[in-house]
Formats: C-alpha cells, sequence, structure tokens
C-alpha cells in the first residue's frame, strides 16, 4: 500500500467515525490535515500528468497549448 492508500485510508477511518458521532476533537484536526495533504498531492499529481500530455489534432498536427509546451521544454521533456 502506498502512502496516498494509506492517507485515504485513515481519512476514510475517521470520516465513518464522524459518521457515527464518535470522533474527537483530536481526531477531527487530524482528519483536516490528512485532507489537506492528500489534496496537496493530488494536486501534484494531476498537474504533472497535464504537463506531460500532448494534444493533436485529426490530422495529426501537434496542437498542445504553447504554455504547457515552455512547461515541457523547461523540464526538459521537449527538444523543440
Amino acid at each position: 500500500m502506498n502512502e496516498q492508500e494509506k492517507l485515504l485510508k485513515r481519512i476514510n477511518e475517521l470520516a465513518h467515525k464522524a459518521k457515527d458521532g464518535t470522533i474527537t476533537k483530536e481526531e477531527e484536526d487530524q482528519q483536516a490535515e490528512l485532507r489537506k495533504e492528500y489534496l496537496k498531492n493530488f494536486r501534484a499529481s494531476f498537474r504533472s500528468q497535464l504537463e506531460m500530455t500532448r494534444v493533436f489534432d485529426k490530422q495529426g498536427n501537434e496542437v498542445t497549448p504553447e504554455k504547457v509546451r515552455e512547461i515541457q521544454r523547461k523540464k526538459g521533456l521537449r527538444d523543440d
């Protein structure tokens, strides 16, 4: 189980406790922090995935937005 899965598992455990009404104040604070961490990791992963994407039209011409191309060049993913 990777870190993201462990994080999600703990968030869900705390969510079930909250739903049952047995969650403590410390656990609520922990839940909030874990959610922030999960979202931070999710956004970073999603951003990385988008930055590595190349877009082509039906004729096979690349139409990747210039902003994305610049990011790819800075990261060494493009040589054009």
